[in-house]
């Protein structure tokens, strides 16, 4: 099985900075995409950001586009996400999405982690 652990949900004022962090770990044989979610209460689930395995390829959802930047270290499994200029708009349980294959299987699968709460108010 594989474990993504996320990290650096806060209370934050609006106008500042968090960098949440994704950790993956367990028996992975390749990490593929990797991303971050987020859902809002009342409000659909929304994919935020993802990275392709060699960092080459980012996406942004237009809603932080110059605000968030999606980075990872292949050598630590992990992924995170700087979000800078942060609104109360931003306020959600972000999640990590990665996309894995394991040893023995020659097919990908999608592991999410439990989920980090970022609140943005004064």
């Amino acid at each position: 099985q594989v474990q993504l652990v996320e990290s650096g949900g806060d209370l934050v004022q609006p106008g500042g900075s968090l960098r949440l962090s994704c950790a993956a770990s367990g028996r992975m044989l390749r990490l593929y995409n990797m991303g971050w979610y987020r859902q809002a209460p009342g409000k659909e689930h929304e994919g935020v950001s993802c990275i392709s395995n060699s960092g080459r390829n980012t996406y942004y959802a237009d809603s932080v586009k110059g605000r968030f930047t999606i980075s990872r270290d292949n050598a630590k499994n992990t992924v995170s996400l700087q979000m800078n200029s942060l609104k109360p708009e931003d306020t959600a349980v972000y999640y990590c999405k990665a996309v894995v294959s394991l040893r023995g299987s020659r097919y990908e699968y999608a592991y999410w982690g439990q989920g980090t709460q970022v609140t943005v108010s004064s």
